[in-house]
């Protein structure tokens, strides 16, 4: 491991730092703490410059080599927020806010990143520039978006922009990453029908709503199973269905939410036109009004090639080449790392969380085990990206 001696005199308080955002979680924007936490941390750590308050409450941190030949940049991201979820771990450092909690690995994504900060700061040993990314509202937010907006890369113009998230249940020490669509977009659908509602007993006298709801649902289905090309990946899925409040009463108004995933734009595209005819044509068949509010929430992560063998590399390096998987299978998981993909050539990898509950879980805990071989990739990174006496790379 390529930082194994400067890891194993800091890893203690690293964990520490984990455990500390692990216990105090927030969610979205709302990452004050976090972030001033980070800021602190970063200040501390000797990082050139540190910006606070990048898409309202994301931070930058600005890391200049030893020397800068290459003129080159990279940029190195972490989310940092946690989701409302009811810990179940038992854990001693487990989370002290009631119904929030780190249970996607964000905390330990921001502690490996932190923790690249801060040897690199110390070592200095690249040629470029090296900004670190700590994003806000990663779950369902679009905080990378929001960063964008807020001038991300108009102020710090990145050559290669990388990103890394945990994988429960691969080994501790092991690597997966693939070139193309890797994660999947994600949409929010919401379909408001609208009928006439009356008494339960003359139902000859009402629009009921529930027929209408039923036969659209079901039409809904044969989006992907009949109009999609059966090698493409999507998927439409139905949540919650709200109508009424009493037994004996047809409601007027019934209210469906869900969500659709896609490997493809083409094919995001042609279930946003599906569902926008089927609503009111549904409805109309039966008298009754039916509007759908399609929400595009994330593109689709798709990792560059060229990058996707440069994270590749350098994690062969780390780990050595028998554990780190090129294959990676793709995700309808969605994550909004896909809008600095757009932006930038970049890649995603995924470490190994060892063995764990799933992410999303009330009993997932991002494992302290897995910060030395993240600290030990992003450095890495760093120093085959940014060469000394390299003059411009590659």
């Amino acid at each position: 491991m390529a930082v194994e001696n400067w890891v194993a005199k800091h890893v203690e308080s690293l964990t520490a730092f984990r455990r500390d955002l692990h216990q105090n979680p927030e969610l979205l924007y709302d990452v004050t703490r976090t972030a001033a936490t980070v800021a602190d941390a970063l200040r501390a750590a000797g990082v050139d410059e540190v910006v606070e308050g990048i898409g309202r409450t994301g931070v930058v941190g600005v890391i200049h080599g030893q020397t800068n030949t290459s003129g080159r940049t990279i940029g190195l991201r972490a989310d940092m927020d946690a989701l409302p979820i009811v810990e179940a771990t038992g854990k001693p450092w487990a989370s002290k806010v009631d119904g929030k909690m780190h249970a996607c690995g964000h905390d330990g994504h921001t502690t490996m990143l932190l923790g690249a900060a801060r040897q690199l700061a110390e070592s200095r040993a690249f040629d470029g520039t090296v900004i670190v990314i700590f994003q806000p509202a990663e779950e369902g937010g679009a905080g990378a978006k929001a960063m964008i907006d807020d001038g991300l890369f108009t102020r710090w113009p990145c050559n290669e922009v990388y990103g890394m998230h945990n994988r429960p249940n691969m080994p501790v020490g092991e690597f997966t990453i693939a070139s193309g669509p890797i994660m999947g977009s994600v949409d929010e659908v919401r379909i408001t029908i609208e009928g006439r509602g009356g008494h339960a007993a003359r139902p000859d006298e009402t629009i009921d709503t529930f027929p209408i709801a039923a036969a659209l649902i079901q039409a809904i289905q044969t989006i992907t199973s009949r109009t999609i090309d059966p090698m493409d990946n999507a998927v439409v899925s139905l949540c919650t269905i709200h109508a009424g409040n009493a037994f004996n009463v047809i409601p007027q108004k019934i209210e469906i939410t869900g969500t659709v995933r896609t490997l493809r734009e083409e094919v995001r595209s042609h279930i946003e036109a599906q569902l926008t005819a089927l609503v009111p044509q549904i409805a109309a068949g039966y008298g009754a009004t039916g509007t759908l509010d399609y929400i595009r929430m994330y593109p689709v992560t798709v990792n560059h090639e060229r990058e996707t063998e440069l994270a590749a590399n350098a994690a062969q390096e780390v780990a050595g080449m028998a554990n780190v998987s090129l294959d990676m299978p793709p995700v309808l998981g969605g994550e909004d790392f896909s809008f600095m993909l757009n932006e930038v050539p970049g890649a995603m990898i995924n470490i190994g969380n060892g063995p764990s509950a799933g992410l999303h879980h009330p009993e997932y805990d991002f494992n302290d085990d897995v910060i030395a071989w993240g600290c030990s990739y992003w450095t890495t990174l760093v120093r085959q990206r940014l060469p000394i006496n390299s003059g411009a790379s590659a």
